[in-house]
């Protein structure tokens, strides 16, 4: 299987293709072990349908912040947590393979996050949710368009109907200003965007 796919994929702009037809998970492992050659390209997996992606600065720097905020408020709030960043999820009897962009197992550290984070700067590739609902992820965050929408699996007795369910506030960290994050993450210096979040949240604290 040949794919024409340059090395200079690490430029600023995020990037996807979805590899033509159907593959094979022995196909995926192989184009997996050709993508770790080339830094800043990531694969994923879903139903035999192959996806490269790229990331650009913007969309690191996004990541990162929130990481730091949310960090920030677990160290502020005395929640235990466990990082897992981008540590991938894979398995072939699941038929999913996938790198969140951020993800924290909260509580005690599990085989797969209670909560990944995307940032999604633009559309199309293999459906996220549909990975992420394989590994019965608990809370899913997108960020988009300087929102972040929080979906929320919904478990029922048969497996069939597992689902996300978008709501307007995250139930893992159910105390958690959304609109402050969100208008933290904008701030381009991260001191001032980590010192401005933490104020935010020691003013909400004060009884009134």
């Amino acid at each position: 299987m040949v794919v024409s796919f340059s090395e200079k994929a690490t430029l600023a702009h995020e990037q996807r293709l979805v590899i033509p037809g159907r593959h094979s998970w022995q196909q995926f492992k192989t184009m997996q072990v050709w993508a770790n050659e080339i830094p800043g390209l990531r694969v994923s997996y879903l139903d035999g349908y192959i996806e490269l992606m790229t990331t650009g600065k913007v969309h690191e720097r996004i990541k990162k912040f929130i990481a730091i905020l949310l960090e920030a408020y677990f160290f502020e709030k005395g929640i235990k947590f466990f990082p897992a960043g981008n540590a991938t999820c894979e398995a072939e009897e699941r038929g999913a393979s996938f790198d969140p962009d951020e993800s924290y197992c909260l509580g005690e550290d599990k085989e797969y996050p209670d909560l990944g984070i995307e940032v999604t700067l633009t559309s199309g590739g293999i459906q996220k949710l549909e990975k992420y609902k394989r590994f019965k992820v608990r809370e899913v965050w997108f960020w988009q368009d300087n929102h972040i929408s929080v979906h929320v699996l919904r478990d029922a007795e048969e497996a069939r109907q597992i689902r996300y369910e978008q709501v307007t506030k995250s139930e893992v960290l159910p105390q958690l200003n959304l609109a402050l994050l969100e208008q933290c993450v904008q701030i381009s210096d991260v001191f001032e965007a980590r010192n401005l979040f933490l104020q935010g949240l020691n003013k909400s604290a004060k009884p009134k």
